[in-house]
């Protein structure tokens, strides 16, 4: 009896390691089938929007770039343009000013003034 109880042993274990799904059938694996790829898809479009959403925006930050480099580059200009002194004599002279004659200046020395220091002097207008 123990000869003939082998193969049926063997084939009941066989049987406990077989995976529900096969035991399921055509139908309801078919069904599983469809589910699980049903999810794959929502998941795909899911990473697929937000793909495209972070494109868009790296598009909008490098339009935003380019837009503030020209801001950067027309600004630079004018200030080079502005500190030129020939615009400087230009804009003096339209505002009435003239150059000083030095036999008319006038120097005060106010005692107790401190120098200013030589790091700042080119900092002043």
């Amino acid at each position: 009896m123990q000869a003939s109880a082998k193969p049926i042993l063997a084939a009941r274990r066989r049987r406990q390691l077989h995976p529900f799904f096969f035991r399921m059938g055509p139908v309801g694996l078919s069904i599983c089938s469809v589910l699980l790829i049903s999810l794959m898809a929502v998941l795909y479009l899911s990473q697929l929007g937000q793909a495209v959403t972070a494109n868009q925006e790296i598009q909008s930050l490098r339009q935003q770039q380019a837009t503030l480099a020209r801001q950067d580059q027309d600004l630079a200009q004018q200030i080079a343009l502005e500190q030129s002194p020939v615009y400087i004599a230009a804009r003096a002279s339209a505002m009435g000013l003239v150059p000083a004659d030095p036999k008319t200046v006038i120097v005060l020395v106010i005692p107790h003034l401190k120098p200013i220091p030589s790091y700042i002097q080119h900092l002043q207008p």
